[in-house]
């Protein structure tokens, strides 16, 4: 009875774990915006949208510059129409429209503001009836604020935006440099429900206020969309200035649901690395609201040293590193499998450690016969996420370059290799790979391609070739370029 308990509870646990990730799901979608990932309006904004586990995307409206309208593509039904088909196949959703090029425009100087509403509107409309749209105030400086007559326009400007946005059934959401109080006043004044604040943390820390205390301020309603970042300098997860957990607990109490998107939080060392700075990104706010999917291939390690499983996984990820994938469940399962090779051959060897103290013979045959055995599953697990030339790349940073090292470094040394040379040294190197691959230990990784090195040298000895000139005037000609193979 105890144990039809125990199996019960666990049960409805795993039952309520599942449903709290469905609601979560529901009630915040993550994006990223299209003109900061490098893809506005293009049609690879879908896929990479997926690659980084996205829910969708927050799409401009193209850019403003001196045109009379936007630089936009989905004025074209045709095109639009094509754009909505793809982001739907993948899975994607539009969360929201932008207009970004009023981070540039004074809305006050544009006359013809509400054709470019009308635009935006019918974009919105064409890309599967999108609720909200973003309009930034930045063109219009921070002296509004202050300057009476000034601010008097752009409340009677949003006013009329805010009542078109009505009749089409959608909100405007407004970026301010106000706090909470500001924004309440302004809403006041402006006098429409087709006007909310699209909230942007950025703004709340650069003025060193609280992100919390000023969010409930302004209340759930009062809020149509959040831009979850800070300004470039670290990802969010590495940021002390966000408190995610105690935002996102916030959210929760204020019973507030929506679209959060990446719009910065760059790490300034990387900034044009988009997959990895908005992978990471997105990753932790999805972990953080509880709807990251789960990665297909699941770690091995149960019953392993959290230190050594830490090490393992750091190692791993230089190769999703080197891919660029490390912040998208397409990396987190890649990782896991080469982790999880790792594992593997730390238990052969293992093994093999522990028969040697009663047969050595028998240890070798045992782990020779295992390694082989289990060498080709590595390669068929990569290719299940993986192209040819990236399962190579991997193998390459798990034997730290040593085959790209060497034959350029041969290829450097004796210029005049002919083209059926250079290939059989290439295939000498791909096959020390393969063995250095499943060796025990990096020193054992070495020696392995130590013997092919060999191997090389007296080919190429045989081929008629005096290595030491060879290598000789090579050193000379490193010096003359200063150091530079």
């Amino acid at each position: 009875m105890n144990k039809l308990r125990i199996t019960l509870f666990s049960v409805l646990a795993c039952v309520f774990s599942c449903l709290d990730t469905l609601m979560a799901q529901e009630r915040y979608q993550v994006g990223v915006c299209d003109w900061m990932v490098l893809k506005r309006q293009k049609l690879g904004e879908f896929q990479l949208a997926k690659d980084l586990a996205c829910d969708g995307i927050e799409m401009d409206m193209g850019g403003l510059g001196k045109r009379e309208l936007f630089d936009n593509k989905m004025r074209d039904p045709n095109t639009a129409a094509f754009f909505k088909h793809t982001a739907d196949s993948l899975g994607i959703r539009i969360g929201a429209i932008a207009m970004s090029g009023f981070y540039g425009q004074d809305l006050t100087q544009r006359d013809n503001y509400l054709a470019l509403m009308e635009d935006c509107f019918e974009t919105m409309k064409r890309m599967g009836d999108v609720k909200v749209a973003f309009l930034p105030l930045g063109g219009c400086s921070n002296d509004w604020t202050t300057n009476k007559t000034k601010r008097k326009e752009i409340v009677n400007r949003l006013h009329d935006i805010g009542e078109a946005a009505k009749t089409h059934g959608v909100v405007v959401g407004i970026d301010t440099p106000l706090d909470a109080t500001g924004n309440l006043k302004l809403l006041k004044e402006i006098k429409s429900d087709g006007i909310a604040i699209f909230y942007k943390w950025q703004t709340i820390l650069e003025n060193n206020w609280e992100i919390v205390k000023d969010m409930k301020k302004l209340g759930a309603k009062n809020i149509c969309a959040i831009h979850a970042s800070n300004t470039d300098s670290l990802c969010l997860r590495n940021d002390p200035a966000v408190n995610l957990p105690l935002i996102k607990q916030t959210l929760d109490e204020m019973g507030w649901s929506g679209w959060l998107f990446v719009e910065r939080s760059r790490d300034v060392k990387m900034v044009r690395n988009v997959k990895m700075n908005y992978g990471n990104n997105v990753m932790y706010l999805k972990e953080t609201f509880n709807s990251y999917p789960a990665p297909a291939v699941l770690l091995d390690s149960a019953g392993r040293d959290s230190k050594y499983v830490e090490t393992i996984i750091g190692r791993a990820r230089k190769a999703t590193d080197e891919l660029g994938i490390t912040w998208t469940p397409l990396g987190q399962n890649v990782q896991n499998i080469i982790a999880n090779r790792y594992f593997k051959l730390n238990d052969i060897y293992a093994e093999r450690d522990s028969v040697k103290k009663t047969d050595k013979k028998l240890a070798e045959a045992q782990c020779d016969s295992k390694l082989y055995r289990s060498h080709f599953g590595f390669d068929a697990d990569l290719s299940m996420y993986l192209k040819p030339q990236d399962i190579e790349r991997v193998k390459d940073v798990m034997t730290f370059n040593v085959l790209k090292v060497t034959y350029e470094a041969h290829c450097d040394m004796i210029p005049t290799l002919k083209e059926e040379e250079k290939a059989q040294i290439i295939a000498w190197l791909i096959e020390a790979r393969e063995l250095a691959i499943d060796a025990e230990s990096s020193k054992k990784k070495h020696e392995v391609f130590g013997k092919y090195k060999g191997r090389i040298n007296n080919y190429l000895t045989k081929r008629g070739y005096d290595l030491v000139k060879e290598r000789e005037a090579w050193y000379e000609r490193i010096k003359a370029r200063r150091g530079k193979i």
